[in-house]
Parts: C-alpha cells; structure tokens; sequence
C-alpha cells in the first residue's frame, strides 16, 4: 500500500502593488528625519519672529463716503425748477452722477501728482524711517533727505535722490491709498496707510476735500464755458423758438455752477469721517510667525522624503 505524504503549502507572501501606501513605512521615514524637521521647522520661525519684530507698525485711516450727487435735486434744485416752471421753461433733472468718475480721478497721476506737490509729502513718501510717537514728527533717513537744508542726496553714481512724479504716484498707490465701493449701497471707502496715525487721518482729510473741490471747479468752468458760447449763440439768433432753446440750456447750465457754489460735500458726502487709529492695521505678526512655522514644516517633511527617496534608489540592487 503506497502512502502518499502532503507537502506542506508554501507560506502566503503578500505583494503590494508599487503605488500602495505603507503607513508605518511612511511614519518611520518622517521619525528618522524628526531632527531635520525639527531643525528647519525652528529656524522658520526664528525668521518668521524676527522679520515680523522688524516691521514697523502700519496705521490705516477710513472715511466713508456717500455720492453727494443723488441730492443733487435737493432744496435749492427745486426752488430753481420752480422758478424756471413759472417763466414757462422745463428743467430736467440731471440723472448723470460723477461719483464714478471721481472715483477715477482720484486715483489717477495727474489728480495724485498734484495732490502730493500741494501738500508737500515728498519726503514723507520716500524718505521716511519711522514716526516718533512721543514728539508726532517724522524720523527721516538723512542719507536720502535732510530735513535742515530740504535736499535730497545723492547715490553712489552722484545722481540725485529726489523722486520724480512717477515714483511718488507709484508709492502712494501702491503703499497707501486703497478706495472702493460696496456695489450693495453705493457707498464708497476711502482708506490711507501710514507708519503715523496722524497724518493717515489727514491725507485721508485731504483727499476727500481736494476731490470734492477738484470735481466742483471742473464742473464750474465747463459750465460757465457753456453759457458763454450759449449765450454768444443766443445774440446770433432772432428766431423765438431757438431763442427758447437757447435760454433753458443756459437755465441748466446756471443752476449747475450754483448747485455747485450751494454745496460745501459737491461729489462725496461724508458719512463717517476719518479719525486717529489707535490700533496699528498692520503688520499681523502673529499670523506671519504661524506662516512662517507653517513653511518650516512642511519644508522640513519635504527634505526628509527626498532624502529617503535618493538613499532608497541607491539601495535597490542593479538588475541584468
């Protein structure tokens, strides 16, 4: 009688696919590179601290702002309607608003460069260390502007320092002045950054007054050119119909400039003038110093699988 014997069964072996996941494999790599993490992680934030130490203190000044032009058919519109109604001629009310043209001009070159030259901030754009809290001056960088003499220096190439008007503008854009709308309400916001609280409330003052006189002797002088010529028309003319013509463009034209010598807030009205800051806007250090850990980790954790990436490839055995 044969008797047969069993072969015992070759242990199982488990195959992972090349694109699987090893967990423990994957939290052992991480806890060999722990130092190197740890390492980076901590100069990240040794960075991070001191770069947000080193910042000066930003103030922001907001004013709010509604379009003054949608009363423009207010207490002294009417009384002109009615007056103009009496001696048989129409006004129509003006529907057109400059609140966005305003809005245009303010932040335009021509409108900034002579906002700048008028109130004189050359040298508080350009050449401004910090703001002394405790005696409200400035502290100027003397190698570039010396506030005795008013002169600017020179580089290391002998030409002078003193910015033109495109780098003023291009400062005052880009590091100070932010205005926008809130397309719900129509109200406009005015803001201005500065290392001084003071003077971030008054350019926003400034800014505000200046657009709204700006808007107001615009509009003055293309009305007053307007009845000139209409008028100069008006004595060409002895037909009674264009004669009528005439005399109610000129109606129009006159209750511009007075709508526009009657209001003091011509385009903008303020609804909430700027004050003081008491609290710096910026810079947010907390939020720069959990960045800055933030990017020291996961650049430490990404050295670390590089690392055991290029050591495993060196491993693997060369097949023939």
């Amino acid at each position: 009688m044969t008797r047969y014997e069993r072969v015992p069964e070759a242990p199982e072996t488990r195959h992972y696919p090349d694109d699987e996941i090893d967990l423990r494999e994957l939290f052992a790599t991480l806890w060999a590179g722990k130092w190197i993490i740890i390492l980076i992680t901590i100069l990240f934030t040794v960075g991070g601290v001191a770069y947000a130490l080193y910042k000066p203190d930003i103030y922001q000044a907001n004013a709010l702002l509604a379009p003054a032009d949608r009363e423009s058919g207010g207490r002294l519109g009417g009384q002109l309607g009615s007056l103009a109604s009496l001696a048989g001629v129409n006004i129509g009310e003006d529907a057109s608003s400059n609140t966005v043209i305003a809005k245009e001009v303010m932040q335009s070159r021509a409108f900034l460069t002579d906002f700048i030259h008028r109130h004189e901030l050359q040298a508080p754009l350009m050449a401004i260390k910090a703001w002394d809290m405790r005696e409200s001056w400035w502290v100027y960088n003397e190698e570039i502007y010396s506030p005795e003499t008013g002169e600017w220096g020179t580089n290391e190439d002998g030409k002078s320092m003193q910015p033109t008007d495109w780098d003023l503008v291009k400062k005052f854009r880009e590091s100070h002045l932010s205005v926008s709308e809130d397309q719900d309400n129509g109200m406009v916001t005015v803001s201005v950054k500065s290392l001084s609280p003071v003077a971030a409330k008054q350019w926003t003052e400034r800014l505000v007054k200046d657009i709204n006189e700006h808007m107001r002797a615009q509009d003055i002088e293309d009305a007053e050119a307007s009845i000139n010529y209409l008028e100069a028309k008006l004595d060409e003319t002895n037909i009674a119909g264009m004669q009528q013509v005439f005399y109610q463009l000129i109606e129009s034209e006159t209750r511009t400039v007075m709508l526009a010598n009657a209001q003091r807030e011509y385009v903008f009205k303020t609804v909430d003038p700027a004050v003081v800051p008491q609290e710096k806007s910026e810079p947010k250090r907390a939020l720069i110093a959990v960045i800055a850990t933030m990017l020291g980790g996961m650049l430490g954790v990404f050295i670390v699988f590089v690392r055991a990436f290029i050591r495993n490839g060196k491993d693997e055995p060369e097949t023939t």
